[in-house]
């Protein structure tokens, strides 16, 4: 995949963006928005929940919290990203307007539904949601011809079906545990990491720090997605937890060696690309205690949370970034208040995974402090970038 033209330095005309409203001029725009708004509420709302605070609807406290993590924040972020980008690898229109409008209202629609005991109402809106997703990029690809990138519809009708499926089994339409639904959609959010991570950490990485020589190697990849999608496999045929240790760490060394030949320690002066480094480290550490937790060594959700706040905070938070700032023609260079956000989720993870196994004494005020950093990392971005998001590019273009 060759560089997105908006993700190459931008000379901006001004320091000030021109005036006028654009928040539904592109897909990235109010999907970063409400993601990042939503992200940094839901996780205030879930301590509430899990301190008893608040009373829990049909979605228990940790099933609400896995579910909106997936199928609210992440899958907002994704298709943000892909209605940007397939405008762009296919030259044809993505929704904007009134068109883009629907979607956003339609996925602010799930993420209240989930609040109320309308239970198939929730369930239909929630799956709805990436299916509308799903035909609003495949048109254009189909168009375009773009084969290359078809695989994003399949994964986002497979994103539908997993949502259905969790909603469905917790309604008890048929036997399912619903915390198996939402592993197979951590996997599957997982093999877009791995895809989307292996095309563009190698190629910023490169083009944001000369010299760097981050490369790929043909039988590594393989490797990785081969993995990945076994992994899936097994979860999805709830093999003996023995072959998913194994399976795990061998992804786990197969990552921790690709992320290796990115050159990870030549990024640190440059916080736009240590940022998805330092996510994608997150990876290895998840399948490390994925395969500590299938031998039995480790009890709990410190893995799950190793790939939630580790590498899909820290990347969907470097992405949006990235992609915020070419997209509206502004220079590829974070400041303080961008590096502060990474800092901050960054330290969210870390707590959060590595406070409980510390000491368990630690657990609920790792939850608790880990909560306020993740809250504090995505409320500092949507204040930051609302002027960025609702306003016309510097540069004067379209989008």
């Amino acid at each position: 995949m060759n560089e997105l033209p908006a993700n190459r330095p931008a000379r901006a005309t001004g320091t000030t963006a021109p005036a006028g409203f654009a928040l539904w001029n592109l897909g990235f725009r109010p999907f970063y928005l409400l993601a990042s708004t939503f992200s940094a509420f839901s996780v205030l709302l879930w301590a509430a929940q899990f301190s008893g605070n608040l009373t829990a609807t049909y979605l228990s406290e940790p099933l609400w919290h896995g579910h909106e993590m997936l199928f609210g924040y992440t899958t907002a972020i994704i298709a943000g990203f892909l209605l940007t980008a397939v405008r762009t690898w296919t030259n044809q229109p993505t929704p904007s307007g009134i068109p883009l409008m629907a979607l956003a209202a339609l996925w602010v629609a799930g993420r209240v539904l989930v609040l109320t005991p309308l239970a198939l109402t929730a369930a239909m809106v929630n799956a709805a949601f990436p299916l509308a997703v799903a035909v609003s990029i495949g048109i254009p690809l189909w168009k375009a011809r773009n084969t290359r990138n078809y695989f994003f519809v399949g994964l986002l009708v497979l994103m539908s079906v997993l949502t259905f499926a969790v909603h469905m089994a917790l309604q008890g339409h048929f036997e399912l545990s619903p915390y198996r639904g939402l592993q197979l959609a951590l996997d599957l959010v997982l093999f877009i990491m791995v895809v989307m991570g292996g095309r563009v950490i190698p190629m910023f990485t490169n083009n944001g720090i000369l010299g760097t020589n981050a490369t790929r190697h043909p039988l590594v990849e393989k490797v990785v997605l081969g993995s990945v999608i076994l992994l899936f496999a097994s979860d999805l045929l709830n093999l003996p937890q023995p072959i998913i240790a194994l399976l795990a760490l061998v992804s786990a060394l197969a990552n921790g060696w690709r992320l290796f030949l990115w050159k990870p320690w030549r990024t640190l002066a440059t916080p736009l690309v240590w940022i998805l480094h330092a996510a994608y480290a997150w990876i290895v550490v998840y399948l490390i205690l994925r395969g500590m937790t299938a031998m039995g060594f480790l009890a709990g959700s410190y893995a799950a949370h190793a790939l939630t706040a580790g590498a899909i905070g820290g990347l969907t938070l470097g992405m949006m970034t990235r992609t915020a700032r070419g997209h509206t023609g502004r220079p590829l260079v974070a400041d303080s208040f961008e590096i502060t956000a990474f800092l901050l989720v960054q330290a969210a993870a870390i707590i959060r995974v590595f406070g409980g196994i510390a000491s368990p004494e630690l657990y609920m005020v790792s939850i608790e402090l880990s909560g306020l950093l993740w809250a504090g990392a995505f409320g500092l971005y949507a204040v930051r970038y609302w002027p960025v998001l609702t306003r016309p590019r510097l540069d004067g273009k379209p989008g």
